[in-house]
């Protein structure tokens, strides 16, 4: 009796490459922000501060102005962008392993930390309630919107590679 190994899907391929990309993206964001901590510290401060916005009165009362919480704010950033890179990069190491199943898993959760991170954190909470929008210099709306989607998109491969029941005939 002879076996084979099944061959690796283009999906699966797709899915590997594409979620290693995803986890270099998050680790070097996460890398940058340790080691060069000053630079996207005064960007949260200033979005959560309203500062730059048209500071209108209705809206100023969500402004959050003590540094100490700003910061907080700032590591636990850091803190969620660590891990969901530590959760890619294991993703990614399950796929080129060909561990699709727990791949797809890791993968999954990783990607959706990295959406509600860009989606929730910066795209609703920064741009909407902190209305970042209104910023000419402390707006990352562009930047957010890119990640999430390159995310989104690396989710749905994630998705299409699962294998297909067939239906019981």
């Amino acid at each position: 009796m002879i076996t084979s190994t099944p061959q690796r899907g283009a999906l699966s391929l797709a899915a590997t490459l594409l979620t290693a990309t995803i986890a270099l993206y998050m680790a070097l964001v996460a890398f940058g922000n340790i080691t060069d901590f000053g630079t996207n510290q005064q960007f949260v401060r200033h979005v959560l501060a309203m500062d730059t916005t048209f500071k209108d009165e209705d809206l100023m009362w969500r402004a959050v102005t003590s540094q100490g919480l700003q910061d907080a704010a700032y590591v636990g950033i850091i803190a969620w962008e660590t891990i969901a890179a530590l959760v890619l990069i294991y993703g990614s190491w399950l796929w080129a392993r060909r561990d699709d199943l727990r791949a797809r898993r890791m993968s999954t959760y990783g990607l959706l930390m990295v959406m509600l991170l860009f989606g929730a954190g910066f795209i609703a909470i920064g741009g909407e309630w902190f209305s970042m929008w209104q910023s000419k210099s402390w707006n990352g709306l562009d930047a957010a919107t890119r990640i999430f989607l390159f995310s989104g998109v690396v989710l749905i491969v994630n998705q299409l590679s699962a294998p297909r029941e067939t239906p019981a005939t």
